[in-house]
């Protein structure tokens, strides 16, 4: 990003605050500031004067000094910049260190250190607490929208259409769905449902309602919440990783993608609120941390909570607490640095003040086990609030107690196989769909794009039973074990009873509700596998897990009922001699749809182990994990083979965000100076010297550079390194000591040594701003290997190394020039890395 325009009153465009709760909008790679929420806390407190000046004296109690270290602003980045991770986790040590000594002295002391260390576990609490009750509230809330679409309840207008009819003394159990108090539109219009008008009138009900809903929500998300559109996961990755989006996990975001959530979902668009869950649960873990100093004033802690609350919001969105970890750990983890064993394989080791430190491996553990304890809060809050009404976390928890066989994992990998290229062919798709719209003028009409996929959508579910329901209760109804009561078509069995069935046992002949189910299941499948493409990315909340699902449930069960068919007809052949024997249901068709299921979720996210985990902890048994593994790696495998990139990964990209993925090697033979800054024979590497520069002279760099950051030498002819300050310590740090500090003018000396030399009485006073320096900063040799330089950067998250030969500086190399790197050697567009 640009910084130009530095001078004596612009430190207002350059301080933002320390929270995530200032809103930014991304469009076509420009920044939109016109959305303003409160007023930062730099802001605040440099109109109010700073509490924490002091007034040691420079050369007598006349000339004053600020502790820079503690004036707002310094030690905190700029928007669209990633963190330091190297210098937050030394500062959470200092605080640490700091807290245990001084525990030692007093009983309020002691107190502060058990309140302190007991903050996390609290801030868990907190979040699996919030987290439960707006999945409960948005569950509840999209299941009677969704109903409202095709009718209203006489008894209450509140309940859904199940809530509506559970009292009702006037129907029976297998036709359970259609009592008296339920009302559908055409019978409270008109007074009837039969015929060809009433048809047409709950026609146009249903694309009026589900344009209303999704018009307000593409709304709101305009005018009040613009990073509130889609999933969410992409971004969190990014954040996770060290990126600075200030507002995207703030609290308007929080509450427009609540309310939107709801609209969105109950318009019958093929998405699914899973992955917004987890930006919802996000969102609460970042605004809860600004209850507790440790983690509203320390990036790194604030991205173990987001981590957490991330499995949180997984352990809501299935029902699946354990997944919800694995989730977290297998996906979101890996845009962490990876601290301690990985280092000393390498054998890393970085020097702070002097001080040999190696960081250790603490922090994914400490992070499990309070995801475990947020997923744990979270699901036990949800299953209170019991929204389905069935004591179930989601609408779509079944239990199979039908075996598996041996000769099934061959259907089993077909679904497998069909899963990963179906992701693949989706996420092809669904890029090129979403580069078309950030490239060409649809991506400027965000609200008629909406309200177009809509309509179209509604115009061709309606006619379809499996595409007009909502998208869970398919899922619910594919998973479904056929019983004797169900009255579904896809039931729709000839169960008749005769003695030479083995236990009287029902055969399993399918009549015409089955095949009738079979051909509208087929039009459903081709139906959201297409319109899923361009669903996903619009302006409004949508996740990709349950249309995902539904996809390859709808395959899944497809397949299920031929197989059964088959065996049914065909019990003599050696495939199914001696374990399919008469009247017994050998095949479960459910089962295909679960492993349909997880096959096509697998292909677009290229989710495995906690994959496996959630379907797993969705079924209730153990004896289906083989059938689950065996989809689950298929479906990637094949992916993997037709694309290296998930669809979160693919987003990232096509964002341009500054993502270092951990999972792809980088094995080309480039070194360091092939990639520092400056190049051959560009202008020479802008650098501060520690002792011979002006204010003015700083002021000139700022305002004639666009860098991030300087490095410090001790002079410009020897070149030796000292350290690297940031921009912008630099330029709150001279605004404030101009503000503050008595005769600092545009011709006083800057110093960043430790000791400023004597200096006559009549001279001006010198400003001295080592405190913002940092003094060990990452440097590598030019010969250094790129290989190595990118894991280093993966490993340890740096923001920028400084390269140098024979103890000089030569130049420096940021995340982005990596990135770029990365870009041009895979035959990329290196300009599409749009941040720092």
């Amino acid at each position: 990003m640009d910084n130009k325009g530095f001078s004596r009153a612009s430190l207002n465009s350059f301080q933002s605050s320390t929270s995530d709760e200032d809103m930014v909008e991304i469009t076509d790679g420009s920044l939109d500031f016109n959305l303003s929420d409160d007023v930062p806390p730099i802001d605040r407190e440099l109109s109010q004067g700073f509490p924490s000046y002091n007034g040691n004296g420079v050369h007598g109690s006349h000339k004053a000094m600020t502790d820079f270290l503690e004036v707002p602003g310094v030690g905190t980045y700029e928007d669209f910049n990633t963190i330091d991770w190297v210098r937050e986790k030394s500062r959470d040590r200092d605080r640490h260190r700091e807290i245990l000594s001084k525990s030692k002295e007093s009983t309020w002391a002691l107190l502060h250190s058990v309140s302190d260390a007991f903050s996390g576990w609290m801030l868990m609490l907190l979040i699996g607490l919030s987290a439960g009750s707006l999945a409960g509230l948005i569950d509840i809330s999209s299941h009677w929208m969704t109903d409202l679409k095709e009718g209203i309840c006489m008894d209450g207008f509140w309940f859904n259409h199940e809530q509506c009819c559970w009292k009702s003394v006037n129907v029976e159990f297998a036709d359970r769905n259609n009592c008296p108090e339920w009302r559908s539109w055409s019978e409270l219009i008109l007074g009837g449902s039969e015929g060809a008008f009433p048809y047409i009138l709950n026609y146009i009900m249903y694309i009026l309602w589900a344009l209303l809903f999704a018009l307000l929500a593409v709304l709101l998300v305009r005018n009040f919440a613009p990073y509130a559109c889609g999933s969410g996961i992409p971004e969190i990755k990014t954040i996770l990783s060290g990126f600075i989006i200030r507002g995207y996990l703030g609290k308007w975001t929080l509450m427009i993608k609540t309310m939107t959530l709801v609209l969105a979902v109950s318009s019958g668009l093929s998405l699914g609120k899973e992955g917004p869950l987890i930006h919802v649960a996000c969102c609460c873990g970042n605004i809860l941390c600004h209850l507790f100093t440790k983690y509203r004033k320390n990036e790194a802690k604030r991205r173990e909570v987001l981590s957490a609350a991330a499995a949180a919001g997984v352990s809501v969105a299935f029902g699946a607490p354990i997944g919800g970890v694995l989730f977290s750990l297998e996906e979101l983890l890996t845009s962490l640095p990876r601290w301690g064993a990985q280092q000393q394989s390498l054998g890393f080791w970085m020097c702070t003040e002097g001080r040999l430190l190696q960081v250790s491996y603490y922090f994914p553990l400490k992070t499990l086990w309070r995801s475990f304890f947020a997923a744990l809060v979270a699901a036990f809050t949800l299953r209170s609030i019991n929204p389905f009404g069935n004591s179930r976390l989601v609408l779509f928890y079944v239990e199979f107690h039908t075996p598996w066989h041996l000769v099934e994992l061959v259907p089993f990998i077909l679904l497998g196989i069909f899963g990963g290229l179906w992701g693949a062919f989706f996420i092809r798709g669904n890029i090129a769909w979403c580069r078309r719209r950030k490239t060409t003028k649809l991506g400027h009409y965000p609200v008629t794009e909406v309200l177009a996929v809509t309509a179209i959508t509604a115009v061709i579910a309606f006619p379809n039973e499996y595409t007009r329901t909502s998208s869970s209760e398919l899922i619910s109804e594919l998973f479904n074990d056929c019983g004797l009561l169900d009255s579904s078509k896809l039931c729709d069995y000839s169960n008749d009873f005769n003695s030479t069935n083995v236990g009287n046992l029902p055969d399993r002949s399918a009549g015409s509700g089955v095949y009738t189910a079979l051909w509208q299941l087929s039009l459903a499948l081709i139906f959201k596998a297409v319109i899923t493409i361009f669903t996903f990315g619009i302006k409004v909340p949508s996740g990709l897990f349950i249309p995902s699902m539904a996809v390859g449930a709808i395959m899944g069960r497809i397949m299920g009922v031929s197989m059964e068919q088959l065996a049914f007809h065909h019990r003599d052949w050696f495939l199914f001699k001696g374990w399919c024997s008469q009247g017994a249901d050998c095949i479960t068709p459910g089962l295909y749809a679960m492993v349909g299921a997880a096959a096509c979720l697998g292909g677009a996210t290229r989710m495995t182990v906690s994959l496996v985990v959630i379907m797993f902890e969705l079924t209730g048994g153990l004896e289906y994990i083989v059938p689950l593994m065996a989809a689950a790696m298929t479906s990637k495998w094949v992916a993997d083979a037709l694309g290296r990139e998930s669809i979160y990964d693919a987003h990232i990209h096509l964002n341009g965000y500054p993502f270092l993925e951990a999972k792809e090697e980088f094995s080309h033979k480039t070194l360091a100076m092939d990639v520092m800054r400056p190049r051959r024979n560009d202008p020479s590497l802008t650098v501060i010297t520690q002792d011979s520069m002006t204010v003015a002279d700083i002021e000139a760099a700022v305002n004639e550079t666009t860098y991030s950051g300087f490095p410090v030498v001790v002079s410009r002819e020897s070149q030796r390194l000292m350290g690297f300050v940031l921009r912008r310590d630099l330029i709150i740090s001279i605004e404030s000591a101009r503000k503050k500090q008595d005769g600092i003018v545009s011709t006083s000396r800057i110093y960043f040594t430790e000791h400023t030399p004597p200096q006559p009485p009549t001279s001006l006073p010198s400003l001295k701003l080592r405190a913002i320096m940092d003094l060990s900063p990452f440097t590598i040799t030019d010969q250094t290997p790129m290989e190595i330089v990118v894991d280093i950067f993966r490993k340890l998250g740096l923001r920028q190394c400084l390269v140098t030969h024979n103890g000089r500086l030569l130049g420096i190399i940021t995340k982005k020039d990596v990135l770029k790197h990365i870009a041009q050697m895979a035959n990329q567009d290196p300009d599409s890395i749009l941040f720092n």
